[in-house]
Parts: structure tokens; sequence; C-alpha cells
């Protein structure tokens, strides 16, 4: 069973706080070698030097964990909503298995799925404001991604589906819901060796109603990706980023007045180290990104430490 110790004291001017906190925490957590876009890429900050590229053939598992943080919360026009206190803390470890195929002549073909666990801490002096809660995430399931490998670039689409699993998404207005991803992206090669490179990858993000309330959120693009490159065959550096806004209006009877035309956006920007390990035959990657600008969401910065092996591969010819 999920821990809950939530206790949470707000005055009726403060709907947009809470509304805020919940849906850029707890909705961005739950849903939460080469196959580090596989665990799922919903929340910012999780894919950067490899975001358009797709991994070889084989089957990878894995671990990613990320984990978020921020004391300031901004309203619609960038500024810091006068909150004493605040201090919000979020992490989600994602457990992933992927599988990639390669047809002859034809494209590369990548299925994964991931169970994250993912926990919530939010407090504030005033309003004085309690949350923490732990528990399943969503699941995230990607039946379909496509990739192409021409000279000097890649190409690769994907669809992926984040199902209501989560026992953090159950509270008042933070009802749990389907999430549609259509992502598309690429990677430009700036030598032979596919070393130095430029990558980036396009998602919309669809969200269902939610489930026993009159609530929907608007649908949002966000790209991520990278600059950089692969050094000695061993150590992967470069520069990562991120960029999200919010393109549809949230919608429903349940809808706040207070939160009625509110729109997320933010850009983000960090370092990335990627450390391949030829005796395992897996790739320890880590990622600091911290948001430069952020309207109407959290502002923060996040971490995210993956670890990725590849199981099985085809026999080579």
């Amino acid at each position: 069973m999920p821990a809950d110790r939530s206790r949470s004291f707000r005055l009726p001017d403060l709907q947009w706080f809470a509304r805020s906190i919940v849906w850029t925490g707890l909705l961005m957590l739950s849903h939460g070698a080469r196959a580090d876009g596989e665990f799922g890429q919903k929340i910012l900050g999780t894919i950067g030097l490899d975001a358009g590229s797709q991994p070889e053939e084989g089957v990878y598992f894995g671990d990613r964990f990320v984990y978020l943080t921020g004391d300031r919360l901004n309203d619609r026009t960038g500024k810091a909503l006068p909150i004493k206190g605040l201090d919000s803390n979020a992490f989600a470890n994602v457990f992933a298995l992927a599988g990639t195929l390669k047809l002859d002549d034809g494209p590369y073909l990548t299925a994964a799925f991931g169970v994250p666990i993912a926990g919530i801490n939010i407090k504030s002096e005033i309003p004085y404001t309690l949350v923490d809660r732990e528990g399943l995430g969503d699941l995230f399931i990607e039946p379909l991604k496509l990739g192409w490998r021409l000279p000097g670039v890649d190409i690769t689409s994907s669809y992926s589906i984040y199902a209501p699993t989560g026992q953090l998404n159950r509270r008042g207005l933070n009802q749990p819901q389907w999430v549609q991803q259509v992502s598309a992206g690429g990677t430009v090669f700036f030598d032979d060796e596919r070393s130095f490179r430029l990558s980036a990858l396009t998602s919309y993000n669809i969200y269902g109603k939610k489930v026993n309330i009159d609530l929907t959120r608007g649908d949002s693009v966000q790209i991520q990706g990278g600059l950089g490159g692969r050094f000695f065959k061993l150590l992967d550096v470069g520069l990562a980023g991120y960029a999200m806004w919010q393109v549809a209006a949230d919608t429903g009877t349940a809808l706040p007045e207070s939160a009625k035309g509110l729109s997320e956006y933010a850009i983000g920007l960090g370092p990335e180290v990627g450390v391949t390990i030829p005796q395992l035959r897996a790739k320890l990657t880590a990622r600091y990104e911290w948001d430069i600008e952020a309207r109407s969401r959290l502002d923060g910065q996040v971490l995210m430490v993956s670890l990725t092996m590849l199981g099985w591969k085809p026999d080579q010819e």
C-alpha cells in the first residue's frame, strides 16, 4: 500500500497554489547501453544526447532514477508567488525493458514498457501545507517506435501510452487519466564515427479526461535533446536541454476559477555525462538540468541517473 501522510490547510484564494503543486509535481512523476529513451520521456530532463536515436538490435533492461526539487512557484507571468518556506522534493524510479529489431532493408522497430515507483514531499510555512506521498506510478507502454539510420542522420518516431495505474494521483483534482504521446525526432552526426552529434525529439502529449471528475488537462508539446560527443569510445559529454509549452486550455466544470486560462511553459538546460562499461555491456548516464524560465509551474532542477544494460543481441554474421 502506498504511504499517505498528507495534511493541507489552504485559504480560498490559494486554489492556484494547490492546483499548481498537484499538477506540476505528482502528475510529472507518476508518468515517469543506448536505450535511455525507452524509459519514457514525459518528465522534462529525462533524455538528452541520444533523444533522436534508436538503440542497436537487442533486448535491454535498466533502471532510471529522477529527482526533482524546487523552492519557487511561478505565476502565469513567470514571477514567484508569495509563498513562504516552499520546499518541494520528488522522485521517480523506473524499471524498464525494451527490445529492438532491424528489418531487412527496412527500419528499426522498438517496443518497451516501464514501471515507476514515485514519491513526493511538499511543504510550506505560509500557507501551511504538508504533502508526503509515495507509491506506484503510471505504467509506461511504448508499443511501437520506428527508426532509420541514414548516412550521417538518424530519424525516429514513436507512439506511447501512460496508463492510470498510479497510486499517487487519487486525491481531489488529481484523479488518474490516460495520456497518449506521439513523438518524432532525429540526430545529426558531424563525423564518420557518429561520435559528435546534435539530437532532438519533439513530443505531443494528449491528455484524456480524468476519472470520476469533469476535468481535462490541456495538451502540451515538449522538445528534448542535446549537443555533445563521445571520447575514447567510452565517455559521452555534452549539453542537454528541454522546452515545454501547453498548447490547449484546461477544461471541465471542476476546474477552479483561479486556474482558468493558465498555460504551463518551461525552458531548461544542463550538462550530461555518460560512461560505457564494456565488461557489463552497460551504460551509466547522469544529467542535471535546471529551469531557465518557468511559468504557471514549479521552478526547479532535475537530476537523472540511469543504468541501461544489453541483455541479449542477435548473432553477428
